[in-house]
């Protein structure tokens, strides 16, 4: 344990200056002497990473930052910079480097926010995924490591430190900023995809087995820098909601039209996209908000423009001439065979799954399964689903447990929504809790909570929903 007079030394403004200077002064040596190249940007790299870790110490919530970006640019880095590193570790590094300087500077009121069912929830998760490496059914461990990492330690670390990190309405404020610039560029990247050519590292993507599911009829589903379409399309899904929601907002009439332009830009990535189930994101997070709104009359009014908008692509063929729409409309047809396969899939598993009440463990099925546990049933088999995906590994036992929670946090942040009065920070919470709604419901057709970025921005939104109590009593001028 740290001796607190350390603590008290690393973290003071004179330390943290004076290691500032040495390290500026260190950044030189490369222009001054006549080192190589090699040893000059690696000497410069050292020093941008001391430095962005003496930021960290100093203003421990900057960590949070660090991750959020990093976790929007971590395909990125994957498919651009390529190599045998492995970039995924980046995500357990900052969460620790985060988590270890937020104990740092933390006190006794901080640690009483993480005091909610919200990280109650997330440790029971976790403590569950640690059990499963005994399930009897003998799934690799080395499979259950790597899987449970998405599953549960990520959340429960993200949900940690949210609550330690944030501490004001302002910082909710930054959170979305942060968010939609990212997620900006994401769409704008998708475009330059979809209109310009892909680079180097997105063509090689496609060449090493993504064009089997992203050129579809010589059509390119764009994936930007994200894991593939279906990420990219629910999250652009999420935050055209996110962003429309907002827009209705008592704020300024340019941030307004700001945010209802971004909201059409969302929608048109999530078409470009072709992910069909992002629609599902998009009309369940619509329907939430419109619920957690409680006003009757823009309730009806919205559910017919829904109704009106699911009949428009399901009952007519306007605009099939469009790629991007027609692709949309099949998510409607109950006899597409892409559909049909999933189905066909969920059947075996059913039969097989009678047995293993507690599933067939982390890592058994899906990619971690394909690689870790060849040898067993459930790899064989396309999960198509992250609610399926759990039912294969925790079972029926844990798929009830998991979806119970997700389910009763919904609940309950509708009711911390419906009890603030500041009604700039309701809209901002009605936003984020119908995104989380989207894409939870949304994972029934893909695997989308559990993957980069959708998983670190659900998590903090709930973080964010669960702590607005406190921030109704700030006075706020957005």
């Amino acid at each position: 344990m740290f001796n607190q007079s350390f603590i008290s030394w690393i973290t003071d403004r004179k330390t943290i200056i004076l290691l500032l200077v040495s390290v500026l002064a260190l950044s030189v040596v490369p222009v001054a002497t006549s080192v190589s190249l090699l040893a000059s940007v690696a000497i410069l790299g050292i020093c941008l990473a001391v430095l962005a870790i003496l930021a960290l110490l100093y203003k421990p919530i900057i960590g949070v930052y660090y991750l959020l970006v990093f976790c929007f640019l971590l395909f990125f880095f994957t498919r651009e910079i390529g190599g045998d590193i492995p970039y995924g570790l980046g995500i357990e590094a900052l969460l620790m480097l985060s988590f270890v300087a937020l104990i740092l500077r933390s006190n006794a009121s901080d640690w009483q926010r993480t005091n909610t069912m919200l990280t109650w929830l997330m440790l029971a998760w976790l403590v569950i995924s640690v059990l499963e490496v005994v399930n009897p059914a003998g799934a690799s461990i080395r499979g259950w490591s790597q899987e449970i990492r998405s599953a549960a330690l990520y959340p429960f670390l993200i949900v940690l430190i949210g609550f330690l990190a944030f501490r004001k309405s302002t910082d909710l404020d930054t959170f979305l900023i942060v968010v939609f610039v990212f997620s900006l560029l994401a769409t704008l990247n998708g475009i330059k995809q979809l209109h310009f050519g892909l680079s180097s590292g997105e063509q090689r993507f496609l060449d090493e087995g993504g064009a089997i599911t992203h050129v579809l009829f010589g059509k390119l589903r764009v994936f930007s820098f994200y894991s593939d379409a279906g990420q990219f399309g629910a999250s652009q899904a999420h935050f055209c909601v996110l962003a429309a929601v907002l827009a209705l907002g008592k704020f300024k009439w340019w941030k307004r039209l700001l945010l209802a332009s971004l909201s059409a830009i969302f929608l048109y990535g999530m078409l470009i996209s072709g992910t069909r189930g992002a629609l599902f994101a998009l009309l369940v997070a619509a329907f939430f908000a419109l619920f957690l709104s409680k006003n009757i009359k823009v309730l009806l009014l919205g559910s017919l423009l829904v109704v009106m908008a699911v009949g428009f692509l399901k009952y007519t063929t306007i605009g099939n001439g469009n790629y991007e729409i027609y692709r949309l409309r099949t998510a409607l047809n109950p006899d597409d065979p892409s559909l049909n396969v999933r189905f066909e899939n969920q059947q075996r598993l059913r039969a097989f799954m009678v047995s293993l009440p507690f599933g067939g463990g982390l890592g058994v099925i899906g990619a971690n399964g394909k690689e870790y546990n060849a040898d067993k049933f459930l790899s064989s088999v396309e999960p198509d689903s992250y609610w399926v995906k759990v039912w294969a590994m925790y079972g029926i036992v844990g798929f009830t447990i998991w979806f119970s929670g997700m389910m009763y946090l919904l609940g309950r942040g509708a009711a911390i929504v419906w009890r603030l009065q500041d009604e700039r920070l309701r809209i901002k919470c009605i936003a984020l809790l119908s995104g989380v709604a989207g894409i939870f419901f949304c994972s029934y057709g893909n695997e989308v909570i559990n993957t980069m970025p959708s998983l670190i921005v659900t998590n903090l939104s709930l973080v964010f929903v669960f702590l607005a109590p406190s921030f109704d009593k700030e006075p706020n001028t957005a």
